[in-house]
């Protein structure tokens, strides 16, 4: 076995107690220290010496650190997101949205589009690399938030197609939207989290009242007067929450379908002009 691989297997074995990936986290983590990315190091580990830092990368993943933290980034769709302390990470299942969205608008795509709780922008920024004549704009509470959003806009070469800002929501927005996508919190303040995410990322991107339903309550009422005709607005649930979201749509007045993640879960609501 070469130094790498002892090194990866010994790093995974240590990692089983805080991480449901812990392999992938000791293989990531070993690629962020020898900077290259992952598939080159799997190709051919023995070409490498274990580099000084990968046991402190270790330690912090240890500490429940975020992996993504630790190297600075996470890929999403087709694109990589700088992220770091005062972000959300973007998620694998939120993927769904942007799949609902291909799914509904097909290779024309939309013209315009709007991201409530951009976070690092990650669904905007998905949008316009999968539509690339299309522009919008992300709004998130969060002025750390819009700062990586931006630097992002900036590194995949879409800052003059996306415009981020701080806000409540969609107060004070004016026009219409071709596709709205949103992440909003939805996490119920009495649910436990796992350390990565309760000790590292922002309360105010996760958690949305007693129910987990207090933004949407405040969001779907507004998407009305946002939607252009013939467009779509594309909400991310959690799990259990299809019918409770699906009847707060339907009262303003939508057609309402549910889309799944890859885990087979409702993961999205598609809400389209009644």
């Amino acid at each position: 076995m070469t130094e790498v691989a002892a090194a990866l297997r010994e790093a995974a074995q240590r990692l089983e107690g805080v991480s449901d990936t812990p392999r992938l986290d000791a293989e990531l983590l070993m690629a962020h220290a020898l900077g290259i990315e992952r598939p080159t190091l799997l190709l051919d580990p023995s070409r490498h010496a274990v580099p000084a830092d990968f046991v402190s990368l270790v330690e912090r993943r240890m500490a429940h650190e975020p992996v993504a933290y630790i190297v600075g980034y996470r890929d999403f769709w087709t694109i990589r997101l700088a992220v770091g302390p005062g972000t959300l990470i973007p998620r694998p299942d939120s993927e769904t949205l942007i799949e609902a969205a291909v799914g509904h608008f097909g290779e024309g795509g939309p013209k315009r589009v709007l991201d409530l709780g951009s976070g690092p922008g990650t669904l905007l920024l998905a949008a316009l690399a999968e539509w690339p004549e299309a522009y919008g704009v992300g709004i998130d509470e969060s002025g750390k938030a819009v700062d990586w959003a931006e630097r992002n806009a900036d590194d995949l070469g879409m800052g003059d197609r996306a415009h981020f800002r701080a806000g409540d929501w969609a107060v004070g927005l004016e026009g219409q939207f071709d596709l709205i996508l949103c992440n909003p919190p939805y996490i119920a303040d009495s649910e436990v989290l796992m350390p990565d995410v309760a000790d590292h990322e922002p309360a105010g991107a996760l958690f949305a009242g007693a129910d987990g339903l207090d933004d949407y309550r405040r969001i779907i009422p507004d998407l009305p007067r946002l939607l252009a005709p013939g467009g779509a607005a594309i909400l991310e649930i959690g799990h259990r929450q299809h019918m409770l979201v699906r009847e707060l749509a339907e009262a303003a007045g939508f057609s309402v379908a549910c889309r799944q993640d890859l885990g087979g879960r409702d993961r999205a609501l598609l809400l389209t002009r009644a």
